[in-house]
């Protein structure tokens, strides 16, 4: 398994949950930019499951050579890089937010996804799992443009889903809502609307094992993002969401 974004605690629990259902890999393959705190989630499933791992570093912000990844060899890749920036009018203005929220959340990530594609093409296997956001499914004034890097990415999925299809390789976007996470902590969140990185876990596994095209997290914001997304604008514009 390749993952993306190893640190992010949807990915850690995804991957705890296919080790709990009895899914092997000969090596997981863990990217991060951040090395440490990777080294003590490698060592926790190596300790529980006796799972080997190896953690590559993987910074969206700087230049990236390809070639250091030729050796990897899977047949799924989980992808839950992500930042959600400062969603102030402060960082809206701030254009070193603005192209970080859209180099980590779409402009650098896609051709990542896009080499590893390349691979599973060639063998005519393989899952891509991506984590997008409801967010993207309707620019709202509170985080649009975070929603416009998930809006971009969730447009590239579905249209990879596409290119891949007759391929044999099958891709599932996920949009998540609200999660309770370390990078939505100390927002009002509300409980009822708001998923842990366990219950997002259980519910990517059973979409991946199902083939599913689009999973949302928890069904009710199907129903929600279904009523935003068919407000007239003329309406919508008027509205503080």
């Amino acid at each position: 398994m390749i993952v993306l974004g190893s640190t992010s605690e949807v990915a850690q629990a995804f991957v705890e949950k296919a080790l709990q259902e009895g899914e092997q890999y000969e090596r997981i393959y863990l990217f991060t930019s951040n090395r440490e705190a990777t080294e003590r989630f490698a060592q926790h499933i190596d300790v529980k499951f006796l799972q080997q791992s190896e953690i590559i570093e993987l910074d969206l912000t700087k230049e990236i050579n390809y070639f250091n990844f030729d050796y990897i060899n899977s047949n799924l890749l989980f992808c839950a890089t992500g930042y959600l920036g400062d969603g102030t009018e402060e960082g809206l203005y701030d254009n070193k937010n603005t192209e970080r929220i859209i180099d980590i959340n779409y402009a650098k990530l896609v051709p990542v996804i896009n080499y590893f594609a390349q691979k599973f093409e060639g063998k005519r296997s393989g899952t891509i799992i991506g984590l997008s956001s409801v967010a993207g499914d309707r620019g709202r004034q509170s985080n649009f443009i975070y929603g416009s890097a998930k809006a971009a990415f969730t447009a590239y999925l579905s249209g990879l889903r596409n290119y891949l299809f007759d391929k044999k390789v099958h891709v599932l976007t996920v949009k998540p809502g609200f999660m309770a996470t370390k990078m939505t902590e100390g927002l009002p969140l509300n409980p009822k609307l708001t998923a842990t990185p366990k219950q997002a876990a259980e519910c990517i596994y059973k979409a991946f094992k199902k083939q599913k095209n689009v999973a949302y997290v928890l069904p009710i914001w199907g129903v929600i993002m279904l009523v935003i997304r068919n407000i007239p604008e003329f309406i919508f514009k008027k509205l503080k969401l």
